[in-house]
């Protein structure tokens, strides 16, 4: 992949992620509630028809004070994300899909890293969208099954249902994982192998460090963010 072609992706990457900044400020607010629009600190009217953009600096624009992301979080995190599946050199409905995954897969890791929680109003289209956009790559040809998607997604969706269940997965992680078992099993089986293992792994190894900092081992973690990685980094280095 051109580095040019990276760079531009990135720059695409930072656009997605200042669009999404606003959606995880609403939507970063712990049950029963689902989401906000109102400056925390002044309750100054922040998202509406007539602003759909938040500063990129996490700022109230009428107080100052902090409000949702940190400075540039979003906005870098989803430029870093994008250029990286560049770099994986995906193309056709197949990178469509790696991107429409990572789009969400930001918004979505952020909200989870804050509350611990995923939105019904991301992870179903985001479950939507990969389905649609590998239907797309299989009408048009391209390299994959998406029978094996489609039975790789019921596939871990239902692990995920008897983890959840069984051992206090949440039902938000239930929901996103259709997403997640389209994307890796169009490839091969062995990617969504991987691509579960690898979220799993990572996820344990940020639970140890955080026990070893001094968290409470009684502290949730988010596992969302572990499970787009996961599937996110077997799909750009092509396992």
């Amino acid at each position: 992949m051109p580095v040019l072609s990276v760079a531009l992706t990135s720059a695409l990457g930072f656009l997605v992620g200042t669009a999404a900044r606003p959606l995880v400020f609403a939507r970063s607010v712990p049950a029963p509630a689902t989401s906000c629009s109102n400056c925390p600190h002044c309750q100054t009217a922040l998202l509406g028809r007539r602003r759909l953009l938040l500063p990129i600096s996490g700022r109230c624009p009428a107080c100052a004070e902090r409000i949702g992301p940190p400075a540039l979080s979003v906005e870098l995190s989803a430029a870093a994300v994008f250029a990286a599946v560049a770099a994986g050199g995906a193309t056709g409905w197949v990178a469509a899909a790696q991107y429409w995954l990572a789009a969400c897969g930001i918004a979505l890791a952020l909200i989870d890293l804050a509350v611990q929680r995923l939105p019904d109003v991301l992870t179903f289209p985001a479950c939507t969208g990969t389905l649609l956009l590998l239907a797309a790559a299989a009408a048009a040809g391209e390299s994959g099954s998406l029978g094996r998607a489609a039975a790789a997604a019921a596939a871990i969706t239902a692990v995920f249902l008897l983890l959840a269940f069984f051992a206090g997965m949440g039902l938000g992680d239930v929901k996103l994982a259709p997403a997640i078992g389209a994307l890796l099993g169009w490839s091969s089986w062995m990617s969504l192998w991987w691509g579960t293992v690898a979220g799993f792994l990572v996820g344990a190894v940020c639970a140890v460090v955080l026990l070893a900092i001094g968290r409470d081992r009684r502290t949730q973690v988010a596992f969302g963010p572990f499970m787009i990685t996961g599937a996110l980094a077997v799909c750009v280095l092509g396992f």
